[in-house]
């Protein structure tokens, strides 16, 4: 056995802790970029309330609410213009995973000469980068705590990833309370993101003892709360957990990356702009029935996790918790047909060739083909 393990993240975790943003921002200097998008931390009003945080620190902030989801490079590259034109020495990125990713490729831009297309196509490490503080508003991708910036190219819908030591945010703001105001489809949507960073790391072929201790207590922690929230938005124990799970995830992409399922994602957001939590939804359980074979032992583990009772029905019990929070959809559903299994087959290779390979089996084109195809379907025939 042998393996590597380090981590740049630096975690706040807790009830209350965004109340400090403006104090750990103060330790990077007297000017903000804000990132975040146009709607939901204003209707909340978070970003009021971070704005005055940075009033009451002296810090001269400037606002960037272009993050959508799936954010565009281009984006991101004008994100950087207005970090540089306007001196940021820090950046918050308020929001959930697209916008720390766009935060992230703005941060990265803002301090290299470097196209960020180039950084992605010709994997260049980014190694400087603004200082970021990532806020996470939804308990979905982990984004918070890792070196993975995922941006779609607007020319060609690649979907794929800055990555470096650099990108890691300096400080993550993990506060339970800022994600009580998300609608249950959006929760339902980032929490299944969250839960299947956490299973595709058990079942990746790189798997490390510190990954499945991560994974391990993150699917757990899943398992006893998302169907808690998803029922009771008041009980704030039950969100802490999920919160806290999400974060675990995102540890475990930096150490282990994900496998097929976020794989064969990549290509569905890119193409017509899927969320990404219900392109996952749709393509999870038929990848989990396919890989039986090939991984029994830790399918079992994760089946019996979630109340199921081997490797035979795990991808049963993950599309049976999928119903209960109205995702047991198809990619028809998401409005994917015959015409669309031939680019996404294609270009899934093109971007997700390394979590391809971290699969269990033997995962080569055509599989991927038959998979994209079965979950046109399968979802509503099981």
């Amino acid at each position: 056995m042998s393996f590597s393990f380090s981590t740049k993240a630096d975690l706040l975790f807790g009830s209350g802790v965004s109340a400090q943003i403006g104090e750990e921002a103060k330790k990077y200097g007297n000017r903000a970029l804000i990132v975040t998008g146009g709607h939901s931390t204003k209707k909340s009003g978070l970003l009021a309330k971070v704005q005055a945080q940075l009033d009451e620190q002296g810090i001269k902030w400037v606002l960037y609410d272009q993050a959508k989801p799936n954010p565009l490079i281009s984006i991101a590259e004008a994100g950087a213009e207005v970090a540089k034109e306007e001196g940021c020495s820090v950046a918050i990125a308020l929001g959930g995973g697209s916008v720390i990713d766009l935060a992230k490729g703005i941060c990265a831009r803002a301090c290299n000469d470097i196209l960020i297309k180039d950084m992605i196509y010709k994997n260049i490490p980014v190694v400087k980068s603004i200082p970021l503080i990532a806020v996470p508003t939804t308990c979905g991708t982990g984004s918070e705590v890792n070196g993975i910036g995922v941006m779609t190219n607007d020319e060609n819908k690649d979907k794929k990833a800055i990555k470096g030591p650099a990108v890691v945010p300096k400080r993550a703001i993990v506060d339970p309370k800022l994600m009580m105001t998300m609608p249950k489809s959006v929760f339902a949507s980032v929490a299944f993101d969250a839960l299947c960073h956490l299973d595709e790391a058990y079942l990746s072929t790189g798997a490390t003892p510190i990954s499945d201790m991560f994974a391990l207590e993150g699917l757990k922690l899943m398992s006893e709360n998302l169907l808690k929230v998803y029922n009771n938005y008041d009980d704030e124990e039950a969100w802490s957990n999920v919160a806290l799970a999400s974060t675990y995830g995102g540890y475990t992409l930096d150490m282990v990356s994900v496998v097929a399922p976020h794989g064969m994602d990549h290509p569905i957001g890119g193409l017509k702009n899927a969320v990404h939590g219900q392109g996952l939804a749709a393509i999870s359980p038929v990848i989990f029935k396919e890989l039986i074979p090939y991984a029994p032992e830790r399918l079992g583990v994760i089946s019996r996790i979630f109340g199921g009772k081997d490797e035979n029905d795990c991808y049963k019990v993950i599309l049976d918790l999928l119903k209960k929070i109205d995702l047991g959809i198809t990619l028809a559903d998401l409005g994917f047909d015959e015409d669309d299994i031939q680019w996404m087959s294609d270009n899934c290779f093109q971007v997700s060739t390394f979590t391809i390979g971290r699969t269990p089996g033997n995962w080569d084109r055509d599989l991927v083909e038959k998979m994209y195809r079965a979950s046109m379907t399968f979802n509503k025939e099981n």
